[in-house]
């Protein structure tokens, strides 16, 4: 028999959790994530959650830094609700027990991030994310209509069949596949995909290993529209050590002070933005890119330094003793960073409540493309994303699921035909590694026609292996990683070969120049199931 839940969520990062803490309210939740529900991209989250809570700052200077970081591209509604919303969601998480660093007064103590115009940044220390999701994960341990699927990966989503050429059928929930091997079916009114980002597709990354765009790929393959999967925000600053696995040095260091250094010592940030270090962070990127580039470099260096140890030590807990423990004192010695895929500014075209085209299946934070982000995602914008867009879509998912009728027949169950185990898992890692790599080369921050016409046509032989290789044999974790990777991969060779300017984090040497007349819009793409 099925899994029958009135709301399906995957994925248990801020989005996911507030959808399911809202929705608990009218109906029963499942909460399917593919590893423990600790292990999402909110708990890496550093540095805080931007919004306007201090009474110096305004909704319109929030706006419009929103707007400028994101290149013109951004959808006004979208940053407005977003904004807006914002201060009372935070609340409502200090209500859940989340304790947020605050002055002797009892204020929050707000920080500044690079593209913010005011210290709007409300955070946890340094880990800001780990706190958020802590309490909403305690929050929906109280809730008794909320259940757990653990170790849980959802393969593809389930939809009705269609009552007319080109009509798109009703998404009924997913096949997932169960710690034990088996494949079984979760059926809802409605199924939400709150599976976050795909830095995963790239070599170098600041995400954890969970992220592997699942949620794209599948709603892409049952048809609904994707946009904007060109602009990937590669964040500037990851610790460059062989020891460590791409561990994010928040851009709140560059917000209190830090300053950005080549080998011998000097600053270059002036010559490429008036902002210097606070410039948004593709310029950032782009700028240590060219640096290393031009000079041969591994790496360069974040200077903390001059802030002293006191500071440094207080106010970066985490990022501190993490350091400290690959050897580097960074109250004393510069702190050697690279750039790596960080944010996914495009992904599953959605309404301000989280719908998106095919009905019954809504999408909410990193996955969503909500037209928030534009071509470049503000600093801690993300996490208030999730807080604001789950919230809503939970509103609106209740009120349509009232009205649903539960479907007459049950859809098939999991039909595995004639496959068998694998006995050749290596061909899984070595294309895992050939995409990550390529990508990384090919489709990274800075792009050509050129390169991108290498990248697409070694993905198309790609995807006919994995094809092949899925049909043969039993689904296992792993597969459905690599096909959701080769999925998205492709998405932003298609997205980025579209787009024939550069633009925010899309940066092409072919069209190195915007063209307002003819880029100010999104690159939709969408599959004929």
């Amino acid at each position: 028999m099925p899994h029958r839940f009135d709301f399906l969520v995957l994925g248990s990062g801020v989005a996911g959790l507030s959808f399911a803490l809202q929705a608990a309210r009218h109906g029963t939740v499942a909460v399917l994530s593919k590893r423990e529900p600790q292990e999402s991209n909110t708990a890496y989250a550093q540095g805080g959650i931007a919004s306007v809570l201090s009474p110096t700052d305004t909704f319109a200077a929030h706006i419009q830094d929103t707007l400028e970081a994101g290149a013109d591209l951004n959808h006004l509604d979208a940053v407005e609700v977003t904004v807006r919303e914002g201060p009372e969601r935070i609340r409502e998480l200090v209500e859940l027990g989340a304790d947020f660093n605050r002055r002797a007064s009892g204020e929050f103590d707000l920080t500044r991030e690079g593209g913010h115009s005011e210290r709007r940044i409300v955070h946890a220390g340094d880990i800001t994310g780990r706190e958020v999701q802590r309490a909403l994960l305690a929050a929906c341990a109280e809730q008794p209509n909320i259940t757990f699927f653990p170790n849980t990966a959802a393969i593809d989503l389930i939809l009705e069949r269609r009552h007319g050429p080109g009509a798109p059928g009703r998404c009924l929930g997913v096949y997932a596949l169960m710690p034990s091997g088996k494949i079984e079916r979760f059926l809802g009114k409605g199924t939400v995909l709150a599976t976050g980002g795909a830095g995963k597709v790239y070599l170098y990354t600041s995400n954890p290993d969970v992220a592997t765009g699942d949620g794209v790929a599948m709603a892409y393959r049952a048809g609904a529209q994707v946009a904007n999967m060109e602009f990937y925000q590669f964040h500037p600053t990851c610790l460059f050590h062989p020891e460590a696995k791409s561990f994010l040095i928040s851009e709140a260091l560059r917000g209190e002070g830090g300053k950005l250094r080549l080998r011998g010592g000097a600053q270059f940030m002036e010559r490429y933005h008036r902002m210097g270090e606070l410039a948004p962070r593709d310029v950032v990127a782009r700028a240590i890119d060219a640096e290393l580039k031009r000079t041969g470099d591994d790496c360069v260096y974040l200077d903390m330094t001059h802030l002293g140890r006191a500071f440094v030590s207080e106010r970066f807990p985490n990022i501190y003793a993490t350091c400290k423990a690959f050897n580097i004192d960074m109250a004393v010695q510069p702190i050697p960073v690279v750039p790596a895929a960080h944010y996914m500014c495009g992904g599953v075209v959605t309404d301000l409540n989280g719908r998106t085209t095919l009905p019954g299946l809504f999408a909410i934070g990193e996955v969503a493309h909500t037209g928030l982000h534009g071509a470049n995602r503000l600093a801690s914008n993300s996490l208030l994303e999730g807080l604001v867009f789950g919230h809503r879509a939970a509103a609106v998912c209740a009120e349509e699921a009232r009205a649903l009728a539960a479907p007459q027949v049950d859809p098939p169950e999991w039909d595995e035909g004639s496959a068998v185990a694998s006995d050749e898992s290596v061909v899984v890692a070595h294309n895992w590694d050939e995409i990550r790599r390529l990508m990384w080369n090919y489709v990274g921050i800075v792009r050509t026609d050129k390169r991108l016409m290498r990248a697409r046509r070694r993905l198309e032989l790609l995807r006919e292996e994995i094809r092949d290789y899925y049909w043969r044999f039993k689904v296992t974790q792993d597969v459905i990683e690599l096909r959701n990777i080769c999925e998205v991969a492709t998405l932003i060779v298609d997205c980025a070969s579209r787009r024939k300017e550069s633009r925010g984090l899309h940066f092409t040497l072919d069209y190195p120049e915007r063209d307002d007349h003819r880029g100010k819009h999104d690159t939709v793409v969408r599959r004929d199931p």
